[in-house]
């Protein structure tokens, strides 16, 4: 769980989850870095938090709906299967061991002001998990993807416990749905590319061959 934190590296995007164009909005903008990722990377979906935590239980929520959505990437954090911040080091020296020159996208709940609440940003530059609730864990992520669950300051756990399980749902469908949206939209882009340029290996291929191999 990520304490609200401008990200340096750019300036985020941030919209309502209730907006009409949300899913839209955070799948072009992934999509303005994902035509920048060399095809050979492997794409990892990294979802970070906790089912034990109603606030905290955002990005397995997406990771779920991801598995559950035809998606050409690898999904580490789910309902099922969390990654948090008592397994997160394990769960990225495994993806580093597993995968050469992973691209990663990082999605993780994020506490924020009362007017933010509801809001899901996207950024470039690695998701600092634990800032929040005044942790040390490790920086992970290209890019990534936080949800403003609750406000943040004062009794963080508590916030987090205390946090409306409808609004987390509701905004994992919208992020998950959004990565799906982005995701298949690149790999249909890649597919044209690799019948130009035939040489080129596609992330549907590469995947193939690392499942093989």
């Amino acid at each position: 769980m990520e304490l609200f934190i401008k990200n340096t590296a750019g300036n985020p995007i941030q919209i309502d989850y209730t907006d009409i164009q949300a899913k839209s909005v955070l799948s072009n903008a992934l999509n303005h870095h994902l035509v920048k990722r060399d095809p050979r990377r492997p794409l990892i979906i990294l979802c970070i938090g906790t089912d034990r935590s109603t606030g905290d239980a955002l990005g397995p929520f997406v990771g779920t709906r991801l598995l559950e959505q035809n998606h050409d990437c690898y999904v580490f954090g789910t309902l099922e299967s969390p990654v948090h911040a008592v397994n997160l080091k394990e769960t990225i020296q495994h993806i580093e061991r597993s995968f050469v020159h992973p691209y990663i996208i990082a999605v993780d709940a994020c506490l924020g002001q009362s007017s933010s609440v509801g809001k899901i940003q996207f950024a470039q530059g690695p998701l600092k998990p634990g800032a929040g609730v005044n942790k040390k864990l490790p920086e992970v992520g290209d890019v990534h993807i936080t949800g403003i669950v609750n406000v943040g300051g004062f009794m963080e756990y508590f916030v987090l416990q205390n946090t409306r399980l409808q609004l987390v749902i509701s905004m994992a469908k919208v992020i998950a749905d959004s990565i799906e949206q982005s995701i298949a939209n690149h790999v249909n882009s890649e597919l044209v590319q690799a019948e130009d340029t035939s040489p080129t290996l596609t992330s549907r291929l590469w995947h193939q061959m690392f499942r093989n191999a």
